[in-house]
């Protein structure tokens, strides 16, 4: 049995000085960091193993000392290619003073690159990365002067350019699982993610390399069970059994049973957010969640979307999701990021990608691959940076103390989202802060919408390194900035139609109220339809009808689709149709969308309802 098993100062000694390392892992969850200590103890008694290559995917680290933060030793390493570089600062550190080669390509992109690695192909051809940092034109990826050999190519296929990738070639690698039995073969039962464990063995171990693999415990041969395991005896070399301290489930968690999601945890064992600015940001955020929809949720700010989500009502509705893996459910924040309770399923982090890469979510914030690919994008964080203070109280919001670091800058140094390819493909894109909102349109970013108790020049304007486009501004909805939940369910089920569609029995009148009510799909548009004909389709005769189009949103690619509905709905059972609403910007676009309306649209509704009841 313990051929394989080894001690970790023994595993660390199979390193060579030059070797090309790979490591598993994402935040704090499923990181060697049993082998990373050997390696770091072993290079400082010993000066060895020297000028290692780094290559990970996701961020690996705590922020301090953990995870591949001890590899961050002048001469340990000497060059690193990596996703993420926000959680290993030591390592970071070694790059910005120009002692190590670093570049920073997208997360997925390295994910992926895993799998070609395996199946010996010489890279990956994508558009990701086009029009960012990551591109040849803006950089190549590189973080300092001394990075100099290329990492990503531009080529053209036809009249489209992509960037081509290359394979890494990999000579060790170092994962981590739960059990190993006698052949070496790995499970992951008390994992919280899959991630690239598989992937990366075998292309360390079809280029001739060593997989050394940390596990917590040793079973039997032959005793796991088959469909359990995730790494295949064949392609592991070593194993080392980590004690507990340098085992944990996550960086801020030793084990929970509901993060391996063998069990689904009480309702409400995740506590609700406090109202503070992040909670404020969280809730504008979920008005965008798409229902019947797929987001991914980006670490940081964005994670506190998913605790909103809970606290409504929602995680039935949405499927949120994190790019190691987490499909459903509901996932973690902070440094349990990356886990998630009551999924649906857990899949390797090059097939997340995959489907990112696809187009096949709604995206908010996230990585490269994500912001790209995704069908509608918001980017989440406070307005300012480094000591901001906000007072949230009977419904508005007071900016006690401002943020020492402004974050809308006429030029940033790295692009690693691009605005002007966003606009020009008609991507859907917001920008939400605890104060206000800004929609990214192709003439630049508008101010759409502000917080209540928030004055534009002083408070917005002014912490601004730009001018924004204003013009038509609403107010943030109110629910947001109150303690209790905002019922937001009932409105993105839009379970509230008949409240909102309904005859009134003194007049006789239709009555539709459409006041900020969001139409984004057929689906929406039907539900719509359905309610009027359940109102009106017993009548015997046609109704004059009143609609209040105030705050009332419709997506584009829909209009159309829209328009014909309502002219089915006027044929049937409409005699005179007033419309109204308080915003020029959506009367011009009824006007568009709904042309024969033009004359009836009202900015009042006592307009609306004078036109109905003038003689006739």
């Amino acid at each position: 049995m313990h051929k394989k098993v080894i001690a970790g100062a023994d595993a660390a000694a199979l390193i060579q000085d030059g070797d090309v390392l790979t490591t598993s892992g994402f935040v704090g969850i499923g990181v060697p960091d049993a082998l990373l200590s050997a390696v770091e103890t072993r290079f400082l008694e010993t000066g060895h193993p020297r000028n290692l290559s780094l290559v990970f995917a996701a961020g690996q680290g705590d922020g301090g000392e953990r995870g591949l933060n001890r590899l961050g030793h002048e001469g340990l390493l000497r060059r690193v290619v990596g996703g993420h570089w926000g959680l290993i600062p030591k390592v970071a550190a070694l790059a910005v003073e120009g002692k190590i080669e670093g570049w920073n390509l997208p997360q997925g992109c390295i994910s992926q690159l895993f799998r070609d690695a395996a199946a010996g192909k010489p890279g990956m051809l994508t558009k990701v990365g086009l029009d960012t940092f990551v591109d040849p034109r803006n950089g190549g990826g590189a973080v300092n002067d001394i990075s100099v050999e290329p990492q990503v190519e531009l080529m053209t296929r036809g009249d489209e350019e992509y960037l081509f990738y290359p394979a890494p070639k990999l000579t060790v690698a170092l994962l981590r699982g739960t059990t190993a039995d006698e052949a070496g073969n790995v499970t992951m039962e008390r994992e919280a993610l899959i991630i690239d464990n598989l992937a990366q063995a075998m292309a360390v171990k079809n280029a001739g390399g060593i997989v050394i693999v940390q596990v917590e415990r040793l079973a039997r041969g032959r005793s796991l069970p088959a469909r359990e395991v995730q790494i295949p005896g064949i392609f592991v070399d070593a194993v080392v059994v980590a004690p507990p301290e340098l085992h944990m489930q996550t960086y801020r968690t030793a084990f929970s049973h509901a993060f391996t999601n063998r069990i689904r945890p009480p309702a409400g064992e995740i506590p609700h957010m406090p109202l503070d600015a992040r909670k404020v940001i969280a809730r504008r955020c979920a008005f965008e969640l798409p229902v019947n929809g797929v987001i991914n949720l980006g670490i940081g700010m964005p994670e506190g979307v998913a605790a909103v989500s809970a606290e409504e009502g929602l995680l039935d509705h949405v499927t949120l999701t994190a790019e190691p893996g987490v499909v459903g459910g509901q996932p973690a924040s902070g440094l349990d990021f990356g886990a998630a309770v009551d999924v649906d399923a857990v899949v390797p982090q090059s097939a997340q990608f995959d489907f990112y890469d696809g187009g096949g979510l709604a995206g908010a914030g996230g990585f490269i691959n994500i912001s790209q690919n995704a069908k509608s994008l918001v980017f989440a964080g406070t307005f300012t940076a480094k000591g901001i203070d906000v007072d949230i109280r009977d419904g508005a919001l007071t900016i006690r103390k401002e943020g020492t670091s402004r974050k809308f800058l006429e030029a940033v140094e790295q692009v690693t989202f691009s605005g002007r390819r966003a606009a020009r493909l008609g991507q859907p894109v917001l920008y939400v802060t605890e104060r206000c909102v800004f929609q990214l349109r192709p003439d630049g970013l508008h101010l759409i919408e502000v917080a209540p108790g928030v004055e534009i020049e002083r408070d917005i304007v002014g912490q601004m390194a730009f001018r924004p486009i204003i013009e038509e501004v609403r107010i943030m909805d109110a629910r947001i900035f109150q303690p209790e939940p905002m019922d937001l369910k009932r409105e993105l089920l839009h379970l509230d139609l008949p409240d909102r569609i309904a005859l009134d029995a003194g007049t006789g009148r239709l009555f539709i109220n459409f006041e900020k009510m969001r139409i984004r799909s057929l689906d929406e548009i039907e539900q719509v339809r359905r309610q009027v004909i359940e109102v009106c389709g017993l009548l015997r005769d046609k109704v004059d009808v009143v609609v209040n189009y105030d705050g009332f949103q419709l997506e584009d690619d829909i209009t159309k689709d829209y328009a014909d509905m309502v002219a089915d709905l006027e044929s049937r059972f409409y005699k005179t149709v007033t419309r109204y609403s308080g915003s020029a910007f959506m009367r011009l676009k009824l006007g568009e969308t709904l042309p024969k309306a033009s004359p009836h649209i009202f900015e009042t509704r006592e307009a609306a309802q004078a036109f109905l009841d003038r003689p006739t």
